[in-house]
């Protein structure tokens, strides 16, 4: 349902979108695996040669990114304990930001070698909810995460760079973090469900190998995030829900920091102003709002049916398009469908698929006057999960 269900829960990952809906289903235990398809690529019209310490002129053409199928896992239990109260863990993964670009001999930002980022993230959310009336709960999970990250083919920021050591092809470095997670689900008529939702930040380990690249010497949290969902079952049969989702990457430095004029000013000398520096450079990414809208079927009691519909304004500006290179998360709409089945009555498996279809930024290279450069993404998506009820 294209993420809609902060008003509806139904299985043991629902602490992923509110932790409160833990308390409305029951004791199960849910794991499936996704496979994740982004299509990423870039193109460079116009150019010149470069000035040392003036321009930073890209090489013209069109590069595709490597590596575009990835595994997606989730796992969720939860047990009714009495008395309104349940208690469970959900595990789910972000799929990051993987680039991996080769376009010749010179690499893309004038290194040798291959140019990209991998960033990999995993969530780990014991979760307590309690219906403490009649279809009304609360839920709170302490969240662990954990992430993963490498940067390859950067060395032609060095000279930007706080520790150019700590800049680029460092291997994998690894980081461990906490937040915590509240919510609230319930009735709020007969055919009518609320649910609000609000992450905090998770205040996570710096990349040390990479303290040279991201601000804070290698901090990297992860946003905060508010949502707010409705549900409605006027129609027999039927459920729609509306959510909103709010994002903040502009609270994190290395996120939300824009790119200009600090690296420029980092070129002239400002240390202040340098990669891996309290307050330096980042790939400017805006806080996005997403819409989500779903619909499901009940079609029988062995089968119900879904779909969906999510927009949200990409979050990069058209002036951050050199940095975002690395980080192209351009994208806008997705599309959803599903199902799940019941086997029997303990038993039931599950499918989706997605589609986000292809969108482009355009903007103009902020170190090389006169040349465009143009961000491109589409993804397609499907998984497979069961469910078990005891």
């Amino acid at each position: 349902m294209a993420g809609a269900g902060t008003a509806l829960s139904q299985d043991s990952i629902a602490a992923a979108t509110n932790p409160a809906g833990m308390a409305f289903v029951g004791s199960r235990v849910d794991g499936g695996l996704e496979i994740f398809s982004p299509r990423r690529r870039y193109d460079i019209e116009g150019g010149a040669p470069n000035i040392p310490g003036q321009t930073f002129y890209l090489a013209p053409g069109t590069v595709q990114s490597e590596n575009d199928a990835f595994l997606i896992p989730h796992f969720g239990y939860n047990r009714a304990m009495g008395n309104g109260h349940s208690f469970g863990l959900s595990v789910f993964a972000n799929g990051g930001m993987n680039t991996e670009y080769e376009p010749g001999v010179a690499g893309t930002f004038g290194a040798p070698g291959k140019t990209g980022v991998n960033l990999e993230q995993l969530f780990i959310a014991p979760t307590w909810s309690w219906e403490f009336s009649d279809g009304q709960a609360l839920g709170i999970s302490p969240l662990i995460a954990y992430q993963r990250f490498e940067a390859k083919g950067l060395g032609a920021f060095a000279g930007f760079s706080s520790n150019p050591g700590a800049l680029t092809n460092n291997g994998t470095d690894e980081a461990w973090g906490y937040g915590l997670q509240i919510g609230w689900q319930g009735e709020v008529t007969d055919t009518l469900r609320g649910g609000l939702n609000f992450r905090t930040i998770l205040e996570m380990e710096e990349f040390n190998k990479y303290e040279g690249l991201f601000a804070e010497q290698g901090g990297f949290d992860i946003p905060q995030m508010f949502n707010a969902g409705i549900a409605w079952s006027g129609i027999e049969n039927h459920w729609l829900l509306l959510d909103v989702q709010h994002i903040r990457y502009s609270e994190i430095n290395s996120i939300g920091n824009p790119m200009m004029p600090a690296l420029g000013m980092a070129a002239m000398g400002d240390a202040n102003s340098q990669l891996g520096a309290d307050n330096g450079p980042g790939f400017g990414w805006d806080d996005m709002t997403i819409v989500k809208l779903g619909w499901q079927w009940q079609q029988s009691n062995e089968q119900t049916w879904r779909a969906g519909v999510s927009y949200g304004k990409q979050p990069i500006p058209d002036e951050e398009v050199l940095f975002n290179i690395l980080a192209p998360g351009v994208q806008e709409w997705h599309f959803t469908g599903g199902f799940t089945h019941q086997v029997s009555d303990a038993l039931e498996v599950s499918g989706m698929t997605f589609y986000s279809p292809r969108k482009n930024v355009r903007g103009d290279n902020p170190m090389g006057p006169g040349q465009q450069i143009e961000l491109s993404m589409s993804q397609v998506g499907a998984s497979f999960s069961v469910g078990y009820q005891f």
